[in-house]
């Protein structure tokens, strides 16, 4: 069954793109909750048109976020945590935490929701990798060391 996605879905598809589902995952989740509607012929006319008129702005809003990654590109960030002498951490480093640290060394703004933690929580003093998608086209990624206060 075809839908068009209304919001970005993770590991099914971006807003506005066309995917094939399951019927019954259409039916009785994407569709229900809002996330997607049908793929008929009227809400494809409907899409192409919008797709159209947005193309302008959307091209604006990828260049910002290119700036973006060429300033983000080869950045180390260093982030403080309260640790034992071992090593472990007291709590653990999370996206806020990232995005705090990139927002002090570049003064840009980035949404902790557009990073993504190779590892599920951090809780050992060490380096790491996070990913950060600033577009659907656009991704960068950005290391981290984590260190004793």
């Amino acid at each position: 069954m075809d839908i068009i996605l209304k919001q970005d879905v993770n590991n099914l598809g971006y807003k506005d793109d066309i995917v094939t589902v399951k019927p019954g995952y259409a039916r009785n989740y994407l569709i229900p909750q809002g996330i997607a509607i049908l793929a008929s012929e009227r809400n494809r006319k409907i899409l192409a048109e919008e797709l159209r008129q947005r193309a302008h702005k959307e091209e604006k809003v990828r260049n910002e976020a290119l700036e973006k990654a060429k300033a983000l590109e080869g950045l180390k960030l260093r982030i403080p945590a309260k640790a034992a002498a071992t090593g472990k951490i007291f709590g653990s480093v999370n996206n806020i935490m990232i995005a705090n640290a990139i927002k002090e060394a570049t003064n840009l703004d980035v949404d902790r929701k557009q990073i993504t933690l190779n590892d599920e929580a951090i809780k050992e003093v060490g380096e790491y990798k996070a990913k950060l998608r600033l577009h659907k086209d656009v991704q960068v990624e950005v290391d981290f060391e984590v260190f004793a206060e």
